[in-house]
């Protein structure tokens, strides 16, 4: 299976920017689609943004569309999140998360759809 350790959490300003990053190992990151997904306490975990195994498909929740940008690395077996004109709401644990799955072009955004979780990196925003 693949182990996931997610990096690259902090506090910053609103307005600034901050780039997540997901190591993954023990097993090739190519056969698997990526997704980060976040977390407030005591709320569910919520969908952020996909990558397909490729990295040529990619999907953003409606919240952070045109701010965050997911991408990969597969030779370095790493997935970034990058974050930039963050806001106080984009305040949560981020976690990275992986499928294994056979087709080069698909991407999930429902967080039953993974089966591989990081232990999550928090993100603070302040106003």
């Amino acid at each position: 299976q693949v182990q996931l350790v997610e990096s690259g959490g902090g506090s910053v300003q609103a307005g600034g920017s901050l780039r997540l990053s997901c190591a993954a190992s023990g097993r090739t990151l190519s056969n698997y689609a990526m997704g980060w997904f976040r977390q407030i306490p005591g709320k569910e975990r919520d969908f952020v943004a996909a990558i397909s195994r490729s990295g040529g498909s990619t999907n953003y929740a409606d919240s952070v569309k045109g701010r965050f940008t997911i991408s990969r690395d597969n030779a370095k077996s790493t997935v970034y999140l990058q974050m930039n004109s963050l806001k106080p709401e984009d305040t949560a644990v981020y976690f990275c998360a992986a499928e294994r799955t056979r087709s080069s072009g698909t991407y999930y955004n429902a967080e039953y759809e993974y089966d591989y979780w990081g232990q999550g990196t928090q993100v603070t925003v302040s106003s």
